[in-house]
Protein backbone atom coordinates (compact mmCIF):
# COMPACT_ATOMS: atom_id res chain seq x y z
CA UNK A 1 0.00 0.00 0.00
CA UNK A 2 0.95 3.26 -1.27
CA UNK A 3 1.84 5.92 1.41
CA UNK A 4 2.19 8.62 -1.63
CA UNK A 5 -0.68 11.57 -1.60
CA UNK A 6 -3.26 10.55 -4.41
CA UNK A 7 -5.20 13.74 -5.39
CA UNK A 8 -8.31 12.73 -7.52
CA UNK A 9 -8.23 12.50 -10.93
CA UNK A 10 -9.84 14.07 -13.83
CA UNK A 11 -13.23 13.43 -15.15
CA UNK A 12 -11.57 11.94 -17.87
CA UNK A 13 -9.74 9.34 -15.70
CA UNK A 14 -12.59 8.17 -13.95
CA UNK A 15 -15.92 5.70 -14.95
CA UNK A 16 -19.35 7.36 -14.49
CA UNK A 17 -20.49 6.53 -11.08
CA UNK A 18 -23.00 4.50 -10.27
CA UNK A 19 -23.17 4.73 -6.87
CA UNK A 20 -25.57 7.31 -5.73
CA UNK A 21 -22.99 8.97 -4.20
CA UNK A 22 -24.22 12.33 -2.26
CA UNK A 23 -27.72 11.86 -3.68
CA UNK A 24 -31.05 10.63 -1.66
CA UNK A 25 -31.92 7.76 -2.14
CA UNK A 26 -35.56 6.49 -3.71
CA UNK A 27 -38.55 6.41 -1.29
CA UNK A 28 -39.86 2.76 -1.38
CA UNK A 29 -43.11 1.58 -0.04
CA UNK A 30 -43.54 -0.47 2.79
CA UNK A 31 -43.52 -3.62 2.75
CA UNK A 32 -40.80 -4.02 0.00
CA UNK A 33 -41.08 -6.45 -2.52
CA UNK A 34 -38.30 -8.32 -3.62
CA UNK A 35 -37.41 -10.32 -6.44
CA UNK A 36 -34.80 -13.19 -4.97
CA UNK A 37 -32.15 -14.34 -7.78
CA UNK A 38 -30.29 -17.48 -6.36
CA UNK A 39 -32.63 -18.17 -3.95
CA UNK A 40 -31.06 -21.75 -2.79
CA UNK A 41 -27.51 -20.58 -2.52
CA UNK A 42 -25.83 -18.53 0.35
CA UNK A 43 -27.21 -14.89 -0.51
CA UNK A 44 -30.72 -16.00 -1.56
CA UNK A 45 -30.96 -18.15 1.61
CA UNK A 46 -29.82 -14.88 3.98
CA UNK A 47 -32.35 -12.79 2.22
CA UNK A 48 -34.67 -14.94 3.00
CA UNK A 49 -33.84 -14.93 6.45
CA UNK A 50 -34.19 -10.91 6.74
CA UNK A 51 -37.91 -12.13 5.05
CA UNK A 52 -38.17 -13.78 8.36
CA UNK A 53 -36.63 -11.49 10.48
CA UNK A 54 -38.40 -8.38 9.00
CA UNK A 55 -42.14 -9.55 7.92
CA UNK A 56 -43.57 -6.55 7.91
CA UNK A 57 -40.61 -4.69 5.92
CA UNK A 58 -40.29 -7.23 3.83
CA UNK A 59 -42.06 -9.62 1.23
CA UNK A 60 -41.20 -11.85 -1.81
CA UNK A 61 -42.45 -11.38 -5.36
CA UNK A 62 -40.07 -13.97 -6.95
CA UNK A 63 -37.68 -16.58 -6.32
CA UNK A 64 -35.37 -18.36 -8.77
CA UNK A 65 -32.92 -21.57 -8.30
CA UNK A 66 -30.93 -23.78 -11.02
CA UNK A 67 -31.93 -27.29 -9.97
CA UNK A 68 -32.58 -27.42 -6.25
CA UNK A 69 -36.45 -27.79 -6.75
CA UNK A 70 -36.98 -29.00 -3.25
CA UNK A 71 -35.34 -26.59 -1.75
CA UNK A 72 -37.19 -23.68 -3.65
CA UNK A 73 -40.21 -25.45 -2.86
CA UNK A 74 -39.55 -25.27 0.81
CA UNK A 75 -38.78 -21.45 0.45
CA UNK A 76 -42.43 -20.98 -0.88
CA UNK A 77 -43.65 -23.16 1.75
CA UNK A 78 -41.88 -21.45 4.35
CA UNK A 79 -43.21 -18.32 2.99
CA UNK A 80 -46.82 -19.10 2.91
CA UNK A 81 -47.05 -19.88 6.36
CA UNK A 82 -45.14 -16.49 7.40
CA UNK A 83 -47.11 -14.51 5.56
CA UNK A 84 -50.04 -16.21 4.36
CA UNK A 85 -52.17 -13.57 3.33
CA UNK A 86 -49.40 -12.44 0.77
CA UNK A 87 -49.14 -14.02 -3.03
CA UNK A 88 -47.00 -16.78 -3.22
CA UNK A 89 -43.67 -15.85 -5.39
CA UNK A 90 -43.36 -16.51 -8.90
CA UNK A 91 -40.72 -18.99 -9.61
CA UNK A 92 -37.78 -19.22 -12.06
CA UNK A 93 -36.08 -22.29 -12.47
CA UNK A 94 -33.44 -22.27 -15.12
CA UNK A 95 -32.22 -26.10 -15.14
CA UNK A 96 -34.34 -27.68 -17.89
CA UNK A 97 -34.78 -31.64 -16.41
CA UNK A 98 -35.50 -29.17 -12.95
CA UNK A 99 -38.22 -27.42 -14.71
CA UNK A 100 -39.86 -30.52 -15.78
CA UNK A 101 -40.12 -30.99 -11.94
CA UNK A 102 -41.16 -27.82 -11.08
CA UNK A 103 -44.17 -28.74 -13.08
CA UNK A 104 -45.28 -31.24 -11.90
CA UNK A 105 -45.17 -30.03 -8.09
CA UNK A 106 -48.25 -29.24 -6.61
CA UNK A 107 -47.07 -26.01 -4.85
CA UNK A 108 -44.89 -24.72 -7.89
CA UNK A 109 -46.62 -25.75 -10.89
CA UNK A 110 -49.05 -22.51 -10.87
CA UNK A 111 -46.53 -20.28 -10.03
CA UNK A 112 -43.67 -21.40 -12.38
CA UNK A 113 -41.86 -18.99 -15.34
CA UNK A 114 -40.32 -20.14 -18.51
CA UNK A 115 -37.15 -22.13 -17.87
CA UNK A 116 -33.41 -20.97 -18.43
CA UNK A 117 -32.07 -17.14 -18.85
CA UNK A 118 -35.77 -16.33 -19.46
CA UNK A 119 -37.18 -17.20 -16.71
CA UNK A 120 -34.75 -14.97 -14.82
CA UNK A 121 -35.48 -12.27 -16.85
CA UNK A 122 -39.35 -12.67 -16.64
CA UNK A 123 -39.02 -13.08 -12.64
CA UNK A 124 -37.68 -9.45 -12.68
CA UNK A 125 -39.52 -7.69 -15.47
CA UNK A 126 -42.87 -9.49 -14.40
CA UNK A 127 -43.26 -9.86 -10.57
CA UNK A 128 -46.47 -8.39 -9.51
CA UNK A 129 -45.51 -4.77 -7.29
CA UNK A 130 -42.03 -5.63 -7.11
CA UNK A 131 -39.23 -3.01 -5.95
CA UNK A 132 -35.90 -4.48 -5.41
CA UNK A 133 -33.77 -7.27 -7.32
CA UNK A 134 -31.47 -8.84 -4.88
CA UNK A 135 -28.80 -10.19 -7.18
CA UNK A 136 -27.61 -13.44 -5.79
CA UNK A 137 -26.46 -15.64 -9.01
CA UNK A 138 -22.93 -16.58 -9.47
CA UNK A 139 -21.01 -15.87 -13.05
CA UNK A 140 -21.68 -13.82 -15.93
CA UNK A 141 -25.38 -15.27 -15.90
CA UNK A 142 -26.52 -12.52 -13.78
CA UNK A 143 -25.93 -9.62 -16.48
CA UNK A 144 -28.94 -10.02 -18.28
CA UNK A 145 -31.54 -9.98 -15.26
CA UNK A 146 -29.80 -6.89 -13.66
CA UNK A 147 -29.97 -5.26 -16.93
CA UNK A 148 -33.73 -6.03 -16.67
CA UNK A 149 -33.73 -4.69 -13.18
CA UNK A 150 -32.87 -1.78 -14.48
CA UNK A 151 -34.86 -0.94 -17.45
CA UNK A 152 -37.97 -1.66 -14.78
CA UNK A 153 -36.12 0.76 -12.37
CA UNK A 154 -35.96 -1.06 -9.14
CA UNK A 155 -33.81 -1.23 -6.55
CA UNK A 156 -31.00 -3.36 -7.44
CA UNK A 157 -28.90 -5.09 -4.43
CA UNK A 158 -26.00 -5.94 -6.16
CA UNK A 159 -24.15 -9.65 -5.22
CA UNK A 160 -23.30 -10.81 -8.18
CA UNK A 161 -20.21 -8.90 -9.39
CA UNK A 162 -19.89 -10.43 -12.70
CA UNK A 163 -22.67 -7.40 -13.90
CA UNK A 164 -20.47 -4.92 -13.85
CA UNK A 165 -16.96 -6.96 -14.68
CA UNK A 166 -18.66 -8.05 -18.16
CA UNK A 167 -21.16 -4.96 -18.88
CA UNK A 168 -19.77 -2.47 -16.60
CA UNK A 169 -20.62 0.34 -19.23
CA UNK A 170 -23.94 -1.55 -19.96
CA UNK A 171 -25.23 -1.97 -17.10
CA UNK A 172 -24.57 2.46 -16.15
CA UNK A 173 -26.11 3.60 -19.06
CA UNK A 174 -29.31 1.14 -18.55
CA UNK A 175 -29.63 2.18 -14.62
CA UNK A 176 -29.15 5.73 -15.41
CA UNK A 177 -31.95 5.77 -18.34
CA UNK A 178 -34.31 3.57 -16.02
CA UNK A 179 -34.15 5.75 -13.42
CA UNK A 180 -32.79 2.63 -11.30
CA UNK A 181 -30.81 2.53 -7.82
CA UNK A 182 -27.70 -0.18 -7.81
CA UNK A 183 -26.54 -0.48 -4.25
CA UNK A 184 -23.62 -3.01 -3.42
CA UNK A 185 -23.68 -6.08 -1.43
CA UNK A 186 -20.16 -7.86 -1.53
CA UNK A 187 -19.20 -6.83 1.62
CA UNK A 188 -15.90 -4.97 0.68
CA UNK A 189 -18.20 -2.69 -1.62
CA UNK A 190 -20.90 -2.32 1.20
CA UNK A 191 -18.07 -1.34 3.56
CA UNK A 192 -16.91 1.38 1.16
CA UNK A 193 -20.57 2.57 0.53
CA UNK A 194 -21.38 3.00 4.34
CA UNK A 195 -17.78 5.38 4.82
CA UNK A 196 -19.15 7.31 1.74
CA UNK A 197 -22.74 7.98 3.42
CA UNK A 198 -23.23 11.76 2.99
CA UNK A 199 -20.07 12.49 1.28
CA UNK A 200 -19.53 13.88 -2.15
CA UNK A 201 -17.46 12.10 -4.64
CA UNK A 202 -15.15 15.24 -4.86
CA UNK A 203 -13.62 14.06 -1.19
CA UNK A 204 -12.68 10.86 -2.55
CA UNK A 205 -9.15 10.23 -2.84
CA UNK A 206 -8.33 6.19 -3.09
CA UNK A 207 -10.39 3.17 -1.70
CA UNK A 208 -8.70 0.36 -0.06
CA UNK A 209 -10.48 -3.12 -0.87
CA UNK A 210 -9.00 -5.78 1.67
CA UNK A 211 -8.81 -9.30 1.16
CA UNK A 212 -8.43 -12.12 3.45
CA UNK A 213 -5.49 -14.01 1.54
CA UNK A 214 -7.40 -17.47 1.61
CA UNK A 215 -6.18 -20.35 2.48
CA UNK A 216 -2.94 -20.15 0.51
CA UNK A 217 -1.82 -16.68 2.37
CA UNK A 218 1.08 -18.15 3.79
CA UNK A 219 1.94 -21.18 1.00
CA UNK A 220 5.17 -21.09 0.01
CA UNK A 221 4.77 -19.93 -3.84
CA UNK A 222 6.89 -24.00 -4.91
CA UNK A 223 4.23 -25.82 -3.16
CA UNK A 224 0.82 -24.10 -4.66
CA UNK A 225 1.39 -26.69 -7.90
CA UNK A 226 0.48 -29.45 -5.90
CA UNK A 227 -2.45 -28.17 -3.37
CA UNK A 228 -5.80 -30.63 -3.49
CA UNK A 229 -9.02 -29.19 -4.29
CA UNK A 230 -10.19 -29.65 -0.64
CA UNK A 231 -7.19 -27.57 0.35
CA UNK A 232 -8.74 -24.62 -2.46
CA UNK A 233 -12.02 -24.87 -0.69
CA UNK A 234 -11.27 -24.30 2.66
CA UNK A 235 -11.24 -20.76 3.25
CA UNK A 236 -10.07 -19.63 6.99
CA UNK A 237 -12.89 -16.80 7.57
CA UNK A 238 -16.13 -16.98 5.28
CA UNK A 239 -18.96 -20.17 4.21
CA UNK A 240 -19.57 -19.23 0.46
CA UNK A 241 -20.46 -21.35 -2.77
CA UNK A 242 -17.29 -23.81 -4.80
CA UNK A 243 -16.73 -21.21 -7.30
CA UNK A 244 -16.40 -17.85 -4.69
CA UNK A 245 -14.18 -19.83 -2.70
CA UNK A 246 -12.30 -20.90 -5.70
CA UNK A 247 -11.86 -17.42 -6.79
CA UNK A 248 -11.08 -16.58 -2.99
CA UNK A 249 -8.34 -18.95 -3.03
CA UNK A 250 -6.92 -17.31 -6.42
CA UNK A 251 -7.51 -13.95 -5.63
CA UNK A 252 -9.35 -13.63 -8.64
CA UNK A 253 -12.39 -12.66 -6.59
CA UNK A 254 -10.40 -9.33 -5.05
CA UNK A 255 -9.49 -8.73 -9.06
CA UNK A 256 -13.16 -8.68 -9.62
CA UNK A 257 -14.24 -6.53 -6.97
CA UNK A 258 -11.51 -3.92 -8.29
CA UNK A 259 -13.01 -3.95 -11.57
CA UNK A 260 -16.63 -3.37 -9.88
CA UNK A 261 -15.51 -0.83 -7.19
CA UNK A 262 -14.00 1.11 -10.25
CA UNK A 263 -17.44 1.33 -12.25
CA UNK A 264 -19.62 1.75 -9.34
CA UNK A 265 -18.03 4.11 -7.93
CA UNK A 266 -16.73 6.47 -10.45
CA UNK A 267 -12.94 6.05 -9.30
CA UNK A 268 -9.59 5.31 -11.48
CA UNK A 269 -7.53 1.93 -10.92
CA UNK A 270 -4.67 4.12 -10.17
CA UNK A 271 -6.69 5.06 -7.35
CA UNK A 272 -8.18 1.45 -6.24
CA UNK A 273 -5.63 -0.47 -3.66
CA UNK A 274 -5.70 -4.30 -2.60
CA UNK A 275 -4.20 -4.81 0.73
CA UNK A 276 -4.58 -8.31 2.40
CA UNK A 277 -6.20 -8.22 6.16
CA UNK A 278 -6.05 -11.82 7.64
CA UNK A 279 -8.65 -10.97 10.50
CA UNK A 280 -11.01 -9.98 7.93
CA UNK A 281 -12.70 -7.69 10.23
CA UNK A 282 -12.00 -4.31 8.30
CA UNK A 283 -13.93 -4.97 4.97
CA UNK A 284 -12.53 -2.19 3.34
CA UNK A 285 -11.59 1.39 3.69
CA UNK A 286 -12.08 5.10 2.25
CA UNK A 287 -8.97 7.57 2.24
CA UNK A 288 -10.34 11.51 1.31
CA UNK A 289 -8.67 14.37 -0.09
CA UNK A 290 -7.18 15.52 3.40
CA UNK A 291 -5.87 12.20 4.34
CA UNK A 292 -8.44 10.69 6.60
CA UNK A 293 -9.10 7.34 6.33
CA UNK A 294 -12.14 6.14 7.33
CA UNK A 295 -12.98 2.02 7.72
CA UNK A 296 -16.30 -0.33 8.43
CA UNK A 297 -15.51 -2.61 10.93
CA UNK A 298 -17.38 -6.00 12.01
CA UNK A 299 -17.74 -9.43 11.80
CA UNK A 300 -18.50 -12.33 8.82
CA UNK A 301 -21.90 -12.00 8.63
CA UNK A 302 -23.00 -11.25 5.14
CA UNK A 303 -26.37 -10.60 6.03
CA UNK A 304 -25.05 -7.10 6.89
CA UNK A 305 -24.26 -5.88 4.21
CA UNK A 306 -27.35 -7.60 2.54
CA UNK A 307 -29.57 -5.72 4.79
CA UNK A 308 -28.10 -2.14 4.29
CA UNK A 309 -28.56 -2.49 0.34
CA UNK A 310 -31.98 -4.04 0.69
CA UNK A 311 -33.05 -1.20 3.09
CA UNK A 312 -31.42 1.71 1.28
CA UNK A 313 -28.70 1.94 3.59
CA UNK A 314 -30.47 1.95 7.12
CA UNK A 315 -28.99 -0.28 9.77
CA UNK A 316 -31.65 -1.81 11.11
CA UNK A 317 -31.66 -4.06 13.98
CA UNK A 318 -29.86 -7.89 13.21
CA UNK A 319 -29.26 -10.24 15.60
CA UNK A 320 -25.33 -10.50 14.09
CA UNK A 321 -22.29 -11.47 15.73
CA UNK A 322 -20.69 -8.27 17.27
CA UNK A 323 -16.98 -7.46 17.37
CA UNK A 324 -15.34 -7.28 20.24
CA UNK A 325 -12.47 -4.67 19.75
CA UNK A 326 -10.13 -6.11 22.68
CA UNK A 327 -10.16 -9.94 22.05
CA UNK A 328 -9.68 -8.77 17.78
CA UNK A 329 -6.01 -7.43 18.99
CA UNK A 330 -3.87 -5.64 15.78
CA UNK A 331 -5.11 -5.31 13.22
CA UNK A 332 -2.48 -7.16 10.47
CA UNK A 333 -2.20 -6.08 6.85
CA UNK A 334 0.06 -7.33 4.31
CA UNK A 335 0.75 -6.06 0.87
CA UNK A 336 -0.50 -8.85 -1.89
CA UNK A 337 1.70 -11.06 -3.50
CA UNK A 338 0.77 -10.91 -7.25
CA UNK A 339 3.44 -13.11 -7.93
CA UNK A 340 1.80 -16.13 -6.04
CA UNK A 341 -1.59 -15.29 -7.19
CA UNK A 342 -1.28 -13.77 -10.46
CA UNK A 343 -5.38 -13.79 -11.01
CA UNK A 344 -5.22 -10.94 -9.39
CA UNK A 345 -2.56 -8.86 -11.45
CA UNK A 346 -4.62 -10.13 -14.42
CA UNK A 347 -8.16 -8.71 -13.37
CA UNK A 348 -6.18 -5.64 -12.44
CA UNK A 349 -4.90 -5.51 -16.09
CA UNK A 350 -7.91 -6.64 -18.02
CA UNK A 351 -9.97 -3.58 -16.06
CA UNK A 352 -7.28 -0.97 -16.97
CA UNK A 353 -7.34 -2.71 -20.60
CA UNK A 354 -11.29 -2.23 -20.57
CA UNK A 355 -13.81 -3.03 -23.60
CA UNK A 356 -13.78 -6.99 -24.02
CA UNK A 357 -11.13 -8.17 -22.15
CA UNK A 358 -13.15 -7.89 -18.48
CA UNK A 359 -15.46 -10.50 -20.39
CA UNK A 360 -12.87 -12.87 -21.17
CA UNK A 361 -11.47 -12.35 -17.82
CA UNK A 362 -14.60 -13.99 -16.22
CA UNK A 363 -15.37 -16.28 -19.29
CA UNK A 364 -12.05 -17.98 -18.84
CA UNK A 365 -12.06 -17.85 -15.68
CA UNK A 366 -15.87 -19.19 -14.95
CA UNK A 367 -14.89 -21.70 -17.18
CA UNK A 368 -11.10 -22.71 -15.53
CA UNK A 369 -12.77 -23.16 -12.13
CA UNK A 370 -15.40 -25.30 -13.02
CA UNK A 371 -13.18 -27.69 -14.57
CA UNK A 372 -11.12 -27.51 -11.79
CA UNK A 373 -14.19 -28.89 -9.56
CA UNK A 374 -14.60 -31.57 -12.07
CA UNK A 375 -10.60 -32.58 -11.06
CA UNK A 376 -10.04 -31.70 -14.96
CA UNK A 377 -7.12 -29.41 -13.69
CA UNK A 378 -5.22 -28.13 -10.94
CA UNK A 379 -5.20 -25.18 -8.86
CA UNK A 380 -1.80 -23.72 -10.70
CA UNK A 381 -3.72 -24.11 -13.94
CA UNK A 382 -6.17 -21.53 -13.81
CA UNK A 383 -3.91 -18.60 -14.31
CA UNK A 384 -2.40 -20.12 -17.57
CA UNK A 385 -5.92 -20.51 -19.04
CA UNK A 386 -6.87 -17.28 -17.69
CA UNK A 387 -3.85 -15.43 -19.67
CA UNK A 388 -4.01 -17.88 -22.50
CA UNK A 389 -6.67 -16.45 -23.43
CA UNK A 390 -6.53 -12.79 -22.73
CA UNK A 391 -3.72 -12.71 -25.17
CA UNK A 392 -5.53 -14.91 -27.53
CA UNK A 393 -8.65 -12.67 -27.64
CA UNK A 394 -7.26 -9.02 -28.03
CA UNK A 395 -9.41 -6.65 -26.60
CA UNK A 396 -12.00 -4.65 -28.54
CA UNK A 397 -15.35 -2.05 -27.56
CA UNK A 398 -18.82 -3.28 -26.05
CA UNK A 399 -20.96 -1.61 -28.22
CA UNK A 400 -24.35 -3.54 -26.46
CA UNK A 401 -25.66 -7.00 -25.30
CA UNK A 402 -25.36 -9.08 -28.09
CA UNK A 403 -21.46 -7.78 -28.65
CA UNK A 404 -20.89 -8.81 -25.08
CA UNK A 405 -22.76 -12.08 -25.14
CA UNK A 406 -21.05 -13.08 -28.18
CA UNK A 407 -17.22 -12.66 -26.41
CA UNK A 408 -18.43 -14.25 -23.49
CA UNK A 409 -19.00 -17.42 -25.30
CA UNK A 410 -15.89 -17.38 -27.78
CA UNK A 411 -13.95 -17.02 -24.48
CA UNK A 412 -15.50 -19.78 -22.99
CA UNK A 413 -14.94 -22.32 -25.95
CA UNK A 414 -11.26 -20.71 -26.17
CA UNK A 415 -10.93 -21.67 -22.26
CA UNK A 416 -12.35 -25.40 -23.29
CA UNK A 417 -10.02 -25.95 -25.39
CA UNK A 418 -7.06 -24.84 -23.56
CA UNK A 419 -8.62 -26.59 -21.02
CA UNK A 420 -8.60 -30.08 -23.01
CA UNK A 421 -5.09 -29.97 -24.17
CA UNK A 422 -3.81 -29.50 -20.44
CA UNK A 423 -6.18 -32.41 -19.66
CA UNK A 424 -4.79 -34.61 -22.24
CA UNK A 425 -0.95 -33.46 -21.24
CA UNK A 426 -1.85 -34.84 -17.59
CA UNK A 427 -3.32 -37.86 -18.79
Amino acid sequence: MTNRPIMPSSPAESAASLYPCGRPLKQWPTPMRLVVLGATGSIGQQTLDLVAKHPDRLQVAALSCHSRVSEVAAQVAALKKLQPEVPLPLVAVTDSSAHKRAAVDPLLRDLLLPEGPAGLVTAVSDAPDAHCLVNGLVGAAGLQPTLAGAARGMRIALANKESLVVGGDLVTRAVVAGGAELLPVDSEHSAIAQCLSGRQESEISRLILTASGGPFRETPAAKLAEVSLAEVLNHPTWDMGPKITVDSATLMNKGLEVIEAHHLFGVSYDRIEVVVHPGSFVHSLVEFVDGALLAQLGTPDMRVPLQYAISGEKHWPLASGRLDLVKTGMLRFEEPDLVRFPCLGLAMAAGRQGGTAPIVLNAANEVAVAALLAHRIRYADIPRVIEDCLTAMPAGPVTDLDTALAVDLQARTEADGRIDRLSAAAG
